[in-house]
């Protein structure tokens, strides 16, 4: 009998769109030209996606968009007709990251099925019950939980959940990684991450080794017990891979949901995925092994083991067909080459492949990337628009204008984060605006907010959230909440809009650089969640910063970002200290079970300071969690700030060069 939990593919050509349909997919989800975290695949125009909804409909399929990036103000206009456009295709939903497209969206399309993407970091009940308040229909879940958090929040949670059974893995939370977007302003959250956890990187004794390069998520021995929680989808990633990939993967996971007894016919398809190493991952407990010390995707062959001109002889443990499509993963380099094999031949019991001006050295492992069993259409009608449904000029100024918020100047604030007891002795309360105690679950277990000096400063004194709560935390952080409010301290940094659940109405909230705020439309959706002041995140550049309308929140101009915040350890022995290929220098930091990966040098933008101050911005925040305790530290980055001081050695990250 067929399970009624959705089957979700994903899509990134048309190749791959009819080999969801024919793998048996329910449902698929694929991108646009703009707007989606996959802006490397090829994607789809507005004219075919017409005809890929009428297609999907003919099979009653179901057809979901990403639009899961965040959107830069200057975007928001086509963002509108883009929405327009949308509404009237029937498409079955958009998933979408920032918290301003979710705005539009919800506010004036009101037939557009949101869902919530992964990027938006839901990871506990908090998340899917603000967000069924909140109007979407659906959640992607984080990748990171177990069987145990996820079969919780099913129990808890009305809305419907999606989860990740198949696919690529990020190391980083997916919403939280910032490490592409600061080693070149690629950002992942705009689409165009450039996989810096696939790179070698260089321990204390220059050991070069992979740290953070996962294997592919594969939990196809679990799909019948997870749907049995109640999960609405299933959902495999792979909108870079090819429709043969999309087919075999489909096929395999239809089997098991249709029939459990089908499983061992279904991992044999997997086995030729073509994709990396395979890991269950959290939902498996298998993270001990997650890490791979290869990047190359496909199935092992064998090496090369002669060159002669251009021809290659190649020992590999399955015979090598024309139509095979070969990766040959050079020695020592980080380099592959592709070859597509037209003819072969035996010779001495090794395969004879010409690879034309390929550049392939002896010894290179050589890994089949695709066979050409299956076929698949790679053309599909387009619609010929006189010219593509776009709003009218008039009602478009509406809803922007309707955006913009005016604010008042007024004297500036200063705050500050920091992650241990030991600054709380060296800090002067006087000379701060504000103070964030970013502090570990231990820390915060012998925190007394009774002491009188936390009573004498408990109208500055705010309690921060951190990035990821499981779901056993959230018992912990409700009492945390509640035991600072008996206490009069009612001042809270929420690092997720959901975190709002846990905090009393008649608390101050502060919603901190982890809640993205990119354009007007976002800090709308903020400012009437209620919260008085919001941050602006630290991937921001000034062009997006200064576009915005609303000047009143906080700027973050010191601060070492955390590059990967991940659930993942890293083996790392005896030293927290490594480089990445570029001779970054980073450190390894873990707390409460994550592990943050921070550069040495700060991001400072004090130089700034008085362009900042003339655009309307007075509210900053500087962030000294990882710098050793110093008596005269706070007051002299005040300083330094106030004086427009720039500070050496610093990167300005993205604010000068831009975010693409």
């Amino acid at each position: 009998m067929q399970n009624s939990t959705e089957l979700l593919l994903p899509a990134g050509n048309i190749e791959s769109f009819y080999a969801a349909l024919e793998g048996g997919a329910d449902a698929i989800y694929l991108g646009l030209k703009q707007f989606n975290a996959r802006g490397r695949a090829k994607n789809f125009t507005t004219s075919q996606l017409p005809a890929l909804v009428k297609e999907a409909r003919k099979r009653s399929v179901k057809l979901y968009i990403t639009l899961n990036t965040v959107i830069k103000n200057s975007e928001l206009g086509e963002l509108l007709d883009y929405l327009h456009f949308l509404s009237t295709t029937g498409v079955a939903g958009i998933i979408v990251q920032d918290w301003g497209v979710y705005y539009v969206a919800n506010r004036f399309f009101p037939k557009l099925s949101i869902h919530a993407s992964t990027q938006l970091g839901i990871h506990n009940s908090l998340g899917t019950v603000f967000s069924e308040k909140r109007g979407f229909d659906r959640v992607v879940l984080a990748r990171e939980l177990t069987m145990h958090e996820l079969e919780t929040i099913c129990k808890k949670s009305r809305i419907e959940t999606e989860v990740f059974i198949h696919g690529a893995l990020c190391y980083s939370f997916s919403g939280m990684c910032l490490y592409s977007s600061y080693s070149g302003g690629r950002g992942a959250n705009r689409g165009l991450c450039t996989q810096p956890c696939r790179r070698i990187y260089s321990t204390g004794n220059k050991k070069q080794q992979y740290l953070f390069n996962l294997k592919d998520n594969q939990v196809v021995e679990a799909i019948n017990e997870i749907a049995a929680m109640g999960v609405s989808s299933l959902k495999v990633e792979g909108r870079m891979k090819s429709g043969e990939y999309t087919y075999r993967v489909a096929k395999a996971y239809r089997m098991v949901l249709d029939d459990k007894q089908n499983l061992d016919e279904a991992k044999m398809l997997l086995d030729l995925d073509f994709g990396r190493e395979k890991t269950s991952y959290f939902l498996g407990r298998d993270v001990r092994t997650a890490i791979s010390n290869k990047t190359v995707a496909g199935v092992y062959l064998g090496k090369v083991e002669n060159i002669k001109g251009s021809t290659v002889f190649v020992s590999s443990k399955m015979a090598i067909e024309p139509g095979f499509r070969l990766r040959f993963h050079i020695p020592n380099a980080e380099k592959q080459e592709s070859v597509k094999v037209r003819q072969v031949a035996t010779e001495n019991g090794f395969y004879k492949i010409d690879a034309g001006n390929k550049k392939i050295r002896r010894h290179s492992e050589v890994y089949l990337s695709g066979i050409s069993d299956v076929k698949f259409p790679s053309k599909i009608e387009e619609t010929r628009f006189k010219k593509t449904p776009q709003l009218s000029y008039g009602i478009k100024k509406r809803f922007l204008n309707g955006l913009k918020t005016r604010t008042v100047q007024r004297r500036e604030e200063f705050y500050f984060r920091i992650n241990s007891m030991e600054w709380m002795r060296k800090i002067n309360l006087n000379e701060v605006d504000g103070l964030f105690l970013s502090f570990s679950k231990i820390t915060w277990s012998r925190f007394d907010v009774t002491v009188p000096f936390i009573q004498k400063f408990r109208n500055k004194i705010y309690v921060e959230l951190p990035k990821f709560i499981p779901e056993d935390s959230i018992h912990f952080y409700s009492e945390l909440v509640k035991k600072m409010v008996k206490n009069g301290l009612r001042n809270f940094v929420i690092s997720h809009l959901s975190q709002k659940e846990i905090v009393p109405k008649n608390c101050r909230i502060i919603a901190n650089e982890n809640v993205y705020v990119f354009n007007d439309a976002a800090v709308k959706c903020i400012v009437n969640e209620e919260i008085k002041i919001f941050s602006y995140p630290q991937e921001i550049d000034f062009e997006t910063l200064f576009s915005l309308s609303n000047t009143d929140g906080i700027v973050p101009v010191y601060f070492h970002p955390e590059l990967f915040h991940s659930r993942m350890p890293i083996a790392l022995h005896h030293n927290d200290k490594f480089s990445d290929d570029t001779n970054l220098q980073l450190t390894r930091y873990r707390r409460n079970g994550i592990t943050s990966v921070v550069p040495d040098r700060p991001v400072a933008i004090f130089q700034s300071h008085n362009k900042l101050k003339k655009q309307g911005f007075y509210r900053f925040l500087i962030d000294v969690s990882y710098e050793p305790p110093s008596k005269n530290r706070i007051k002299t980055l005040k300083t330094r700030l106030l004086r427009s001081e720039q500070i050496q050695p610093s990167t300005t990250f993205n604010f000068v060069k831009g975010l693409k």
